[in-house]
């Protein structure tokens, strides 16, 4: 029966000790990821950078911080797979934290990026440890229920970033999230590493963390760019639509000042539900592909409607930015589906890597942007560049193997 999927033995055991650590985990990791969007404005003005150099410096910026986490999300993906997960997440937390601490502190541009950049290969270890660890600690017909709450919890650390900017100072803000990553690191002194990693340890035949057997391999590679693909649409809105919603607001005539802060919170508020109903409904459901699919064409539709909300009231717009935040709530459902595709002894290194080379996505997202801006516009370099990312998310599902309650307790072939 139906009904049974959404049973309460199944559901229970995704709050225990370890999912509720590694939610609050991603919570820290998620606040102190989208603060830089939240407080660009403020912050670059503080240091003297107006007009145009908002948003170039601030794309500089953004750009430092994603090539951050592309390259933290490769070391701490090999060391998740060679070292344990629980590594990661003590190593990854206690650097962000630090580095996040000293961003409240910079009084030029190249120190900002600086900052930025330490801080993003931080940020890269936090969500992909997390999820490969509860994934291996669940039952398969019930690990998807805690890597939602995961998520979804870690949402909510950009909804708190989004209120913390408007209340606090760019520095103060700062601050709050390194203290709250460092006193997190208490918390992780009583988790448990992973049975199926610790199994895999006295196998000394298996190479683990080979990440580049992810390319040598025809396959596996497919299957490792299929899930960076379909997570793009994401934070192709998060990075251009939402970040520069200023900027749009002003092209397309909203009545009204449009707050990145704002725009920022009610996305990540709607995408906080949008994580639950994906997750969930793949549980209900038990399909990961038929639950991205439908969220990835909600996405397209509202992509249309925001790039032609022309002379929208205030909150109406804050509306729609909502509603976009739900469609593109499928990064539950993506780091699930991006845990259960591999074996584990490459487990770690691609559910940490996948989300950072997507987060990265937005450094070649940006610059095709700025490039087709000056041509097409604002709303015209927006359209093409959203129609790429969606088509290439699409091509990439159908293709994709379908991993609902897919045995994870298997090794990739060396």
């Amino acid at each position: 029966m139906k009904s049974s999927r959404w049973s309460w033995e199944h559901i229970k055991p995704a709050f225990n000790f370890t999912v509720l650590v590694a939610s609050l985990g991603y919570f820290v990791d998620m606040y102190d990821l989208v603060l830089y969007g939240i407080v660009r404005i403020p912050s670059l003005t503080s240091l003297g950078i107006t007009g145009d150099e908002l948003v170039t410096k601030g794309m500089f910026l953004l750009n430092m911080q994603m090539i951050g986490m592309l390259i933290g999300g490769i070391i701490w993906g090999i060391l998740g797979d060679k070292k344990g997960r629980l590594s990661v997440l003590f190593g990854s937390i206690a650097l962000y934290s630090i580095a996040n601490i000293a961003n409240a502190f910079v009084t030029t541009v190249p120190a900002y990026a600086f900052a930025r950049f330490f801080a993003g290969v931080g940020l890269a270890g936090e969500l992909g440890a997390a999820i490969t660890l509860v994934s291996e600690i669940m039952k398969k017909e019930s690990r998807g229920y805690g890597t939602t709450i995961v998520a979804s919890v870690g949402i909510l650390g950009s909804v708190t970033a989004g209120l913390v900017g408007d209340y606090f100072t760019w520095q103060w803000a700062y601050i709050f999230g390194g203290l709250l990553g460092l006193v997190l690191l208490v918390l992780r002194a009583k988790m448990l590493e992973s049975g199926m990693f610790t199994s895999l340890q006295s196998n000394k035949a298996v190479k683990k963390g080979d990440f580049f057997s992810l390319f040598t391999n025809r396959k596996r590679f497919f299957k490792y760019l299929q899930c960076i693909l379909i997570g793009l649409p994401m934070w192709f809105v998060v990075g251009i639509l939402i970040m520069l919603s200023p900027e749009f607001a002003v092209k397309l005539g909203v009545t009204g000042s449009v707050s990145a802060g704002k725009s920022i919170m009610y996305c990540y508020s709607g995408l906080v539900l949008g994580d639950l109903l994906s997750g969930f409904s793949s549980q209900f459901f038990r399909s990961r592909k038929r639950i991205v699919l439908i969220f990835l064409m909600l996405a397209s539709a509202l992509i249309i409607v925001y790039l032609n909300s022309y002379h929208l009231p205030l909150n109406l717009f804050y509306a729609l930015v909502f509603v976009m935040g739900i469609s593109i709530g499928y990064w539950a459902v993506f780091v699930t589906i991006a845990s259960e595709q591999f074996g584990t002894n490459l487990r770690a290194t691609v559910t940490t890597t996948v989300p950072n080379f997507v987060r990265g996505g937005v450094v070649l997202i940006t610059l095709s942007f700025d490039a087709l801006k000056s041509s097409f516009g604002l709303e015209g370099a927006a359209a093409i560049v959203g129609f790429i990312t969606i088509a290439l998310a699409l091509v990439s599902l159908f293709y994709m193997e379908e991993t609902y309650n897919k045995e994870l307790n298997y090794l990739e072939e060396n």
